[in-house]
């Protein structure tokens, strides 16, 4: 911190949103809508993108944003990839809105047993949709961020961005039945992140010539 000059409040922060996640589970809290759930994601997930970006001395508020989103983004993702095993541990994290909007509530989905008994019903499927649909729109708002970042750190973040999107990607192949299993990145899906990640990088020297 001190070498750095690493910005306390948001050390601060991430405990707090450690804290909440515990006591949330230990209560059986829920989300009442997505800006809950993004109030959590600004203390759980933002802080190391903008700790990062401190580092770089990048402190303009369209990157401090584009940060934002695409750190919101990984934790979403994160989320709506482990229904399977967050519900069982009694972590639940679903906005009660958006259930609601599809005929669901937190109990139907806490005492829903999907592995090995029956498949979820077509409107758990609907709402998982939606979530990914909203988790990649925010990864696609931060993504430009890959190109304000010089050498190795720009890389990872394209790889960091991709990994997102695959899993997305992967959740979706699955008829976003992640109730059932969890989907994962492995050495398989490198070529295509490779890819697509290059082609991020192409398209930063297109637009800089342009």
């Amino acid at each position: 911190m001190q070498q750095f000059r690493l910005p306390e409040s948001l050390l601060a922060d991430l405990l707090s949103a450690f804290v909440q996640d515990i006591e949330m589970t230990r209560d059986g809290g829920t989300y009442a809508d997505r800006a809950a759930l993004l109030d959590y994601c600004s203390r759980s997930a933002n802080p190391v993108g903008r700790l990062l970006l401190h580092l770089y001395g990048v402190e303009d508020p369209v990157a401090l944003a584009q940060s934002d989103a695409i750190c919101s983004a990984l934790q979403l993702i994160n989320f709506w990839q482990d229904p399977s095993v967050d519900l069982p541990r009694g972590r639940f994290y679903l906005p009660v809105d958006n259930c609601a909007a599809h005929d669901l509530t937190p109990h139907d989905l806490r005492t829903f047993r999907p592995i090995g008994v029956a498949p979820p019903p077509p409107r758990a499927l609907a709402l998982l949709a939606d979530e990914v649909a909203w988790a990649r729109l925010l990864m696609l708002e931060g993504a430009p961020l890959v190109h304000r970042l010089p050498g190795r750190a720009g890389w990872e973040l394209r790889f960091v961005v991709q990994g997102g999107l695959r899993i997305l990607d992967k959740i979706e192949a699955l008829g976003f039945d992640t109730f059932s299993q969890r989907p994962t990145v492995g050495a398989s899906d490198a070529p295509r992140m490779a890819w697509r990640a290059l082609r991020m990088g192409i398209r930063m020297r297109r637009q800089s010539a342009a």
